[in-house]
């Protein structure tokens, strides 16, 4: 009798622990597709995720090179791309030349807001615009010096790309680095 209770033990706790575990799964998948509904697909050829369902970005303050602020708000109107870098960043770096070239065809239809992770330390806004100036950038660099835009934006890697369409809501993004199809086809979505 013994036996046959342990056994028994057993398997009601195996039981419990795989329906704990497939309950937990289920729980957290779905917070995480809720969260990245707007996240460009990960394979190359994306098809530019996005959902009818609204949502405001939060706006925020940089700085110019000049040291005057400037907001998310102010470019209402305008579609935005919103793309946080450093210099430091091998694969921002990669990126730069594809956002030039887009940037030279649409700036005048489409804000480029390029912000610059800007702490201080690893990241200087001396670095940042010695890098910009040698490579012949020319679109608009903005510094985070607070990193006020990257918290509120929960930029944890970068580079980090927002796709912001002209009522200010966002349509989609994406968390690594882009190629110029690939800018392109999310610009679509937000003109």
């Amino acid at each position: 009798m013994n036996k046959y209770l342990k056994l028994i033990i057993l398997i009601v706790a195996m039981l419990v622990l795989i329906g704990g575990s497939t309950w937990a799964y289920k729980v957290f998948t779905n917070k995480y597709k809720e969260q990245d509904k707007w996240q460009i697909s990960d394979n190359k050829e994306t098809n530019g995720q996005t959902t009818d369902e609204k949502y405001k970005a939060p706006d925020f303050k940089v700085y110019d090179e000049d040291g005057n602020t400037v907001n998310l708000e102010s470019k209402k109107g305008k579609p935005v791309v919103l793309n946080f870098w450093a210099s430091w960043c091998p694969p921002c770096r990669s990126e730069m030349s594809d956002f030039q070239n887009v940037f030279d065809e649409l700036g005048t239809e489409v804000e480029f807001m390029m912000i610059n992770m800007t702490d201080g330390k690893k990241e200087t806004q001396e670095k940042a615009i010695s890098y910009i100036e040698e490579q012949g950038y020319t679109f608009p660099v903005y510094f985070d010096k607070k990193l006020e835009a990257a918290n509120i934006y929960q930029v944890f890697s970068i580079p980090t790309t927002y796709f912001i369409d002209a009522e200010g809501n966002i349509s989609t993004y994406t968390k690594r680095a882009i190629d110029e199809k690939t800018l392109r086809k999310a610009i679509n979505l937000i003109q």
